[in-house]
């Protein structure tokens, strides 16, 4: 028996990898099959099944088409009701896969077909549960997303996952290793550990949702208290689970179309096109065609495309660092957004060379800014999480979260200049470039970031753990 945990880093997801005997299961794959397909072959193995956890919200599984490349039945939980082909397991059906069992176990809550499957070794013995959106480590999934589809309330959602939890995860026993969907900067739960294996044994003791004492009411309320609104596009991801999608082949041709920067140009006229810069903050800052929106690739890039472009269907233009076009456009496709039209060739120096207009944007060090701070109140705005803000910030900094920086617009200044910073320099790129697209020029981004504010000594609020916090 062979568990291989395929981690993606920039949607912090888990796929999985079981072969047994010459059998093979994947669940919850990412739309790009083809190491899942040449994994099988490395070990003379077939793809028996495709399990699917839930209809994922954050991001395009790759079940459709690795079913229809390998034959393989996409397998769903009691109320799936895909616009495809697929088997819905009743609540305790088992699955051979050579010498080992898959067990559906309905776990409902975070959505209504939600399903953990447990996987019982070749002796029969309890080995692993992969639980999806249901058990994180260190949390559970949020219970908000499936409020319209289910027409139920959050609460009653959270009252469900309660049930499900108590009734099928905590009876097994402390040695089963949870293997989830998720680990930290998911936007599925609120405190996921980094750590990405566990065991149930350790969740018991250590993740909040799972104490032996807690009530239903206590559940519902430290499960449902401080959600942050769902990014935009999850109903979109789920929509194109449910019902499928292009293959990603299609999308990856699609985008793959070579500009000049005139016809570059007249594609974002024409088109009404978004162009979206991923190459690093530093070059951004440098130079950039004015109005693209900076989401650098190297970092949090995919859910930042979904929370802050939200349409899925958006035309997309790319300037990319030269040889990571394919390599954006997939992730891209990972999150939902096939729409790309095409790239500049030669990235920015071939529209610099051109001689078309570009723009710059004001970037000072945390020393400057620090300089500019003694010389008398300006205005600061923070775009970190609340979590982040609350647990420290710059005295009077207006909080601005760069997920919701839409909401913020009229927030800030026409005329007088203003400082933007974050924690490191990436999220504040991000947020000046969609300032600078809608307009707003008077504005300074703070290079490094909270981290360099810090090391630069200028006053910040004392900082609070958020577990102490009241």
């Amino acid at each position: 028996m062979k568990i291989e945990q395929i981690y993606t880093g920039c949607l912090a997801q888990g796929a999985y990898y079981i072969e047994s005997d010459g059998e093979v299961a994947i669940i919850d794959p990412l739309r790009e099959i083809t190491p899942y397909i040449e994994r099988a072959l490395e070990d003379n193995a077939t793809i028996k099944y495709i399990f699917e956890t839930h209809f994922h919200a954050d991001f395009v599984s790759g079940h459709v088409t690795l079913s229809k490349e390998t034959g393989a039945p996409i397998i769903y939980g009691p109320n799936a009701n895909p616009s495809f082909d697929a088997i819905i397991a009743e609540d305790g059906q088992e699955f051979k896969l050579g010498d080992i069992t898959i067990t559906a176990l309905h776990t409902p809550g975070h959505t209504m077909e939600s399903t953990t499957y447990l996987l019982k070794n070749t002796e029969g013995k309890d080995h692993a549960i992969f639980s999806g959106d249901t058990l994180f480590l260190g949390d559970v999934g949020r219970p908000d997303l499936a409020q319209k589809a289910a027409d139920m309330t959050q609460e009653q959602l959270a009252g469900i996952l309660f049930d499900s939890l108590r009734s099928k995860i905590m009876p097994l026993g402390d040695e089963v290793i949870v293997y989830p969907a998720h680990g930290a900067g998911s936007a599925c739960g609120k405190n996921l550990s980094k750590e990405t294996v566990g065991t149930l044994g350790d969740q018991k003791k250590t993740n909040y949702a799972l104490r032996a004492d807690m009530t239903r009411e206590e559940f519902i309320q430290e499960v449902t208290e401080g959600l942050l609104p769902p990014p935009q596009y999850f109903p979109l991801n789920v929509k194109m689970n449910k019902e499928g999608y292009d293959d990603i082949d299609e999308v990856i041709q699609r985008g793959s179309i070579a500009m000049s920067p005139d016809a570059f140009e007249v594609a974002a006229n024409e088109a009404g096109a978004l162009v979206l810069d991923v190459r690093h903050q530093r070059d951004f800052v440098k130079g950039h065609v004015p109005r693209s929106v900076f989401i650098g690739l190297d970092g949090g890039f995919a859910p930042w495309v979904g929370a802050l472009i939200g349409d899925v269907k958006q035309p997309i233009l790319l300037i990319t660092p030269e040889g990571r076009e394919k390599e954006t456009i997939i992730r891209l496709s990972r999150v939902g957004f096939d729409n790309t039209i095409g790239y500049l060739k030669g990235s920015f120096e071939a529209w610099k060379k051109s001689g078309k207009e570009y723009d710059t944007l004001s970037s000072i060090p945390a020393e400057s800014f620090k300089n500019e701070l003694e010389k008398g109140e300006v205005p600061v705005f923070d775009v970190r999480k609340p979590g982040e803000y609350n647990s420290s910030h710059i005295e009077n900094a207006h909080l601005t979260p760069l997920d919701f920086l839409n909401e913020h617009l009229a927030e800030f200044p026409s005329e007088e200049t203003f400082y933007v910073h974050c924690a490191g320099g990436y999220r504040s790129v991000i947020a000046a470039s969609i300032l600078k697209s809608r307009g707003i020029h008077n504005l300074i981004d703070v290079a490094g970031g909270f981290k360099a504010i810090k090391e630069a000594g200028i006053p910040v609020t004392a900082e609070v753990c958020p577990s102490t916090k009241k």
